[in-house]
């Protein structure tokens, strides 16, 4: 089997992924979550994240093709969450919050907060664009990622500040939201045929 590892394409499938996952605009979950319970299990969060992810990369698709929906029309379902989660970033607004976790274990860290809906859609509307190959190198590098964040919050919240986060969180809904704009256009034509 020959491997397509192309640059742009992990480079671009990273950045979507980072922007979507968003682990930099979740520091203040994370940290509430570590003053509610104590520790956080970065090691075993990461992992079973990046588990989730790739599993539904290879599985996502036979689950579609098994209730009858193809990889097009998944992939602009999935430019609408991105487009709405690029709203939520930019304007600063919440139109769906999950209800408080109890406990910070593997649940509320690697499911929902790193491994969400809106990264479970965006892997598959990447998978309608990109080589797998692409796609797992970019899944690979933003759980290295949210490895190094969980395990240094503290520091970060620190040396970005409140302002700091906001102006990061904003820039990334810019960059989601005309990701949103290209993946609806680039799969809305294959629907309408």
């Amino acid at each position: 089997m020959e491997l397509n590892l192309q640059f742009k394409q992990i480079l671009t499938a990273t950045m979507v992924l980072f922007a979507v996952i968003d682990i930099i605009g979740s520091i203040p979950i994370i940290i509430s979550l570590r003053k509610k319970v104590g520790h956080i299990q970065s090691e075993k969060a990461s992992l079973v994240a990046i588990i989730i992810l790739i599993a539904f990369l290879f599985v996502g698709e036979e689950i579609l093709n098994l209730i009858g929906i193809d990889v097009s029309s998944f992939a602009v379902a999935g430019a609408f969450i991105i487009f709405f989660l690029a709203i939520e970033m930019i304007l600063g607004i919440t139109l769906y919050k999950d209800d408080a976790p109890e406990t910070a274990s593997i649940v509320p860290i690697a499911f929902p907060l790193i491994a969400g809906a809106g990264t479970l859609t965006t892997l598959l509307s990447l998978r309608a664009e990109f080589y797998v190959e692409n796609i797992i190198v970019a899944i690979i590098i933003n759980i290295i990622f949210v490895y190094a964040v969980l395990k240094s919050s503290k520091k970060i919240e620190k040396i970005l500040g409140s302002n700091g986060l906001n102006v990061i969180r904003k820039i990334f809904g810019v960059i989601l939201l005309a990701i949103a704009v290209k993946l609806f256009a680039s799969n809305v034509t294959g629907l309408i045929k």
